[in-house]
């Protein structure tokens, strides 16, 4: 169903009157999770509060990946300290990655917070809230494993036009530097009847573009009780959403080089909604560091599956992470790590300075680098990642493009008088819509005229403009919604009588 930002006739909850903000740190999982977070606050009677104005309740959905997440989220916190001192009503609810690590610590750092819920419990949350209220006490409420899959749950959705949609959560990877797989626990993959009919759902209320969400989305399958497991699950599913009726875009983030299989690119290329984007993170171009990162790859085979998907769809845009500063990591192997982003010739790299984790492996290594050190390397990468994405953006000029026209993707839109939009491939164009007054969610055709490492320009003429349903949403300002469909949460249905095991 559609509904406005504040909808008229609210059911009575136990938030009735009361209003919400949620702040969102880190990854898209915990974008996905905030729109759940703002569904069930709604369905409990509460209200978001309006742009700028203070609300009654404070929801901080946080992440643990890296120190300065931890650091600037306890800033943030403590920002809000006179305030709820001037309002014992004020509530603030700390939920998330970090929440799942520091768990009642949280509260000796950040004592007037009110409720702490985990990764595993986020339904929990209106219920924590209430009895923090009327106990006039913290609760903290953490669970080790999945206590409902998030997709039972209500979400207001922040797009009229792309839509999040988890297929799995959790994560059975290793990874020496990672956290996550602690703070998520083991992968849960969803029914793919439970998922396509949540992207039914959402298409039906107008939405164009669905992600697909997972930690390791091509290990899906791995959870289900089919014996052997199926291989083919993931690639299985991309062809099932490119039989939707009024899908026209589909993504998916991020798959894992060791998983990644030809039947994957055969479904990316053969699907007509699949874009031809991929995120595929790297990591490392050294086959040493990444035995010490515990990646079950090697930079060969990464190259490979590269090579594979530009032979099967040459114009795909390829994207990537890479963390430099690992423990150990010499000046041979970052230069391993420059090599292989010269062979990629990425479109855009997302790069990190290694940061040391407590209760990573990687924390215990030794070897820790100097940060002026990692600081060098650092910039060296940035240097020649920009250099490459410029090159790769300036190729693109003089080709017409396909735009889903966006909203808040252009800072200076309003001082150039043009319109941001995403490409098909996801590279960000910055156009110029001319007397067509393009809608967030329309769809615009146009030619590039100009690049930047970041971002294609494009100031000719629009070649086409086609209104669409979820232009007509976002100018009414509804955003749509998703509910339980009403299917057991997780997992394909088991079958009563098998034979061997099953895990």
């Amino acid at each position: 169903m559609l509904t406005n930002d504040h909808p008229a006739g609210e059911l009575p909850g136990s938030g009735a009157g009361r209003s919400y903000q949620v702040r969102t740190y880190g990854c898209q999982m915990n974008v996905h999770d905030s729109e759940r977070l703002a569904g069930l606050l709604e369905a409990a009677g509460y209200h978001r509060a309006p742009e700028g104005a203070d609300a009654d309740v404070v929801v901080f959905n946080t992440c643990a990946v890296r120190e300065n997440a931890d650091n600037k989220l306890y800033g943030n916190i403590s920002h809000l300290a006179p305030r709820k001192q001037a309002d014992p009503n004020m509530q603030i609810a700390v939920g998330g990655c970090l929440a799942q690590k520091d768990r009642d610590g949280l509260l000796k750092k950040a004592p007037w917070v009110d409720v702490v819920f985990g990764t595993h419990n986020i339904g929990s949350l209106p219920a924590l809230l209430d009895r923090a209220r009327h106990n006039q006490q913290a609760q903290v409420e953490i669970e080790e494993s999945l206590r409902e899959f998030p997709s039972t749950l209500p979400a207001a959705r922040e797009s009229a036009y792309a839509a999040w949609v988890s297929i799995s959560v959790g994560c059975n990877n290793t990874c020496t530097f990672c956290i996550v797989p602690s703070l998520r626990g083991k992968e849960v993959d969803r029914r793919p009847d439970d998922i396509l009919a949540e992207v039914r759902s959402l298409v039906d209320q107008g939405v164009l573009e669905i992600t697909l969400l997972g930690q390791n989305v091509n290990a899906y399958g791995v959870s289900f009780t089919d014996s052997p497991r199926d291989r083919g699950a993931f690639a299985a599913l991309l062809r099932d959403c490119g039989r939707v009726d009024g899908l026209e875009r589909v993504r998916f983030t991020s798959p894992h080089p060791a998983e990644f299989t030809d039947d994957v690119i055969e479904a990316m290329a053969q699907t007509a909604n699949v874009c031809p984007a991929l995120h595929m993170p790297l990591q490392s171009g050294s086959d040493r560091m990444l035995k010490a990162m515990r990646r079950s790859y090697r930079a060969e085979k990464y190259l490979g599956i590269i090579e594979r998907v530009r032979a099967a769809m040459p114009h795909a845009a390829i994207t990537t992470d890479i963390i430099v500063g690992f423990p150990g990591e010499t000046e041979d192997d970052f230069a391993a790590t420059l090599d292989v982003v010269r062979q990629a010739r990425f479109c855009a790299a997302f790069t990190f300075q290694y940061s040391k984790r407590p209760g990573t492996p990687a924390a215990e290594l030794d070897g820790q680098l100097p940060k002026a050190v990692v600081q060098e390397r650092y910039d060296r990468l940035i240097e020649l990642q920009e250099r490459i994405s410029f090159e790769e953006n300036t190729a693109q000029i003089g080709t017409r493009v396909e735009l889903l026209v966006a909203t808040g993707e252009g800072r200076k839109d309003a001082s150039t008088a043009r319109m941001s939009g995403r490409a098909r491939d996801g590279r960000l164009v910055h156009f110029t819509p001319g007397d067509a007054e393009p809608r967030p969610g329309d769809i615009v055709t146009t030619t590039v005229t100009g690049a930047a490492p970041h971002h294609l320009i494009a100031d000719a003429p629009l070649l086409g403009h086609r209104r669409t349903r979820a232009g007509d949403a976002h100018a009414a300002g509804l955003r749509p919604r998703t509910v339980g469909l009403g299917l057991p949460p997780v997992g394909r249905p088991i079958i009563e009588e098998t034979t061997g095991c099953s895990r």
